[in-house]
């Protein structure tokens, strides 16, 4: 029986970074992965919905590409190239992990781990080794619903929508989340008719509401149909496509479409891993973890998706590193939640990071707060984006950046400057003396910034 240093379960963003950062520290380690590499992030997540939806926003910049004085005819689509394509994109990024824990030292082991006791772990059920220390990062899959599981047909989960044959006439998408929204985006785009059906009084229930409201005209300008405070009932499927009934406003309703998406969530995956044999505890599906990753068993980690929210690639990578560095003897710091960003790709796109507007009043902050418009800003213009705003929430007595939320072109690239800002512990004195590059979309940034305290300058 080998044994290992660091033996990590899942290889995906939150285990193959664990992975090459517990070798780095000197730890002998093993990865184990029972399918691919990168897990579903860059197999059937992350990369390769950005791909597709980076083709359907070129598609449409082409269809209107004479508002730039440049005339093009018989603008088409292959769907096939462009599932090609985001499935090429994920390849390459796979093989770059190959080679980076190749270069790392780490011993990367094909199958399915099953944790044993004491240390030690089966692949396969049949070979055992053994590890000082396990770090849990098997992910998480979509969640399904009683009456309304997909059937790979008409009844999709992301994975049927991240490759299908053809672009449906009609989809109905249940969930209105980051996945819900990214894909009502590109089939919307694609020129499928799509509505979505949303449990919440409103779409994108995680965002600061200001945004959400100007999110869903954005998307409802575009053809995107929505249903709020939704309360699904049933689903009847045929050959022709699928029907749905529903609760709407006390009211039953049914839509019928080609394509039935669900978007509802997601649940870790936390079967067969042998957890019963440990002390480990499961809440709603994930496993309870302190600030460090560590279990109520000693020597085992989780990190990740099947950890808890948020469920995200970048969140998972850092528990990665703070685990391994954890379990070097290394001091790391603890995550703060309220400092993860929180991206959605569509169009227009949403980012986000630190307490909405509705969250920083609840909590009892007097607050300030700034906006500033996309169409008051040249670069906007210059894209032939203009519609979009970028909003900072600011605690009133401290000047401490409490919240950034944003709509509109790019904006994914530019949260990124506030997720710095909060984790400095940034005010708006260090905000408003930061001189931006002009003519950029970050130049919003600091209007947003300065507004919050009446010194606007170009609104």
């Amino acid at each position: 029986m080998e044994n290992f240093d660091v033996v990590v379960i899942g290889g995906g963003p939150g285990g193959y970074v664990a992975a090459i950062r517990a070798s780095q520290l000197g730890k002998k380690t093993a990865l184990i992965e029972k399918e691919h590499l990168g897990g579903i992030c860059l197999n059937w997540g992350c990369i390769p919905t950005k791909a597709l939806l980076k083709s359907a926003e070129l598609y449409q910049k082409m269809k209107h590409s004479q508002e730039f004085g440049i005339s093009a005819s018989n603008i088409e689509f292959d769907i096939k190239q462009i599932v090609d394509r985001s499935r090429d994109i994920s390849t390459k990024l796979v093989g770059g992990i190959k080679a980076l824990l190749k270069k790392n030292k780490v011993t990367v082991i094909e199958g399915s781990a099953k944790l044993e006791g004491a240390g030690q772990i089966s692949i396969n059920g049949k070979d055992k080794i053994s590890a000082k220390n396990i770090i849990i990062a098997t992910g998480a899959r979509a969640r399904s619903l009683p009456g309304f599981e997909a059937n790979g047909k008409n009844i999709w989960t992301y994975r049927q929508a991240l490759v299908p044959d053809s672009v449906p006439k009609s989809m109905i998408i249940v969930g209105s989340g980051a996945i819900g929204i990214e894909f009502a985006s590109f089939y919307n785009a694609l020129g499928s008719e799509v509505i979505v059906l949303e449990a919440a009084d409103r779409i994108l229930p995680v965002e600061d509401a200001e945004i959400s409201v100007m999110a869903k005209k954005a998307f409802e300008s575009r053809g995107i149909k929505f249903k709020t405070g939704v309360k699904l009932e049933a689903q009847k499927s045929s050959g022709k496509g699928v029907s749905v009934t529903f609760d709407y406003n006390g009211k039953k309703e049914s839509l019928e479409s080609e394509v039935l998406l669900m978007a509802v969530g997601i649940v870790g995956n936390i079967e067969d891993i042998g957890l019963e044999k440990t002390k480990v505890i499961v809440e709603k599906g994930h496993i309870v973890t302190n600030s460090m990753m560590q279990t109520a068993e000693s020597g085992v980690f989780a990190i990740g998706d099947v950890a808890g929210a948020p469920w995200l690639a970048h969140k998972a990578s850092h528990e990665g590193i703070i685990t391994a560095e954890f379990i070097a003897g290394k001091n790391p710091h603890a995550i703060t939640k309220t400092n993860i960003p929180g991206c959605t790709y569509s169009t227009p796109q949403i980012a986000s990071v630190g307490l909405s507007e509705e969250a920083a009043k609840a909590a009892g902050y007097q607050t300030k707060i700034g906006r500033f418009p996309f169409y008051a800003n040249g670069k906007a213009l210059i894209l032939g984006d203009s519609d979009g705003l970028i909003k900072t929430i600011f605690d009133a007595k401290t000047g401490e950046l409490l919240g950034a939320h944003m709509i509109g072109a790019d904006v994914t690239e530019l949260i990124g400057g506030y997720v710095v800002a909060k984790e400095m512990e940034g005010t708006e004195i260090d905000l408003m003396n930061t001189i931006f590059p002009h003519p950029t979309l970050s130049e919003m940034m600091h209007e947003s910034v300065l507004q919050a305290y009446g010194k606007q300058i170009h609104i």
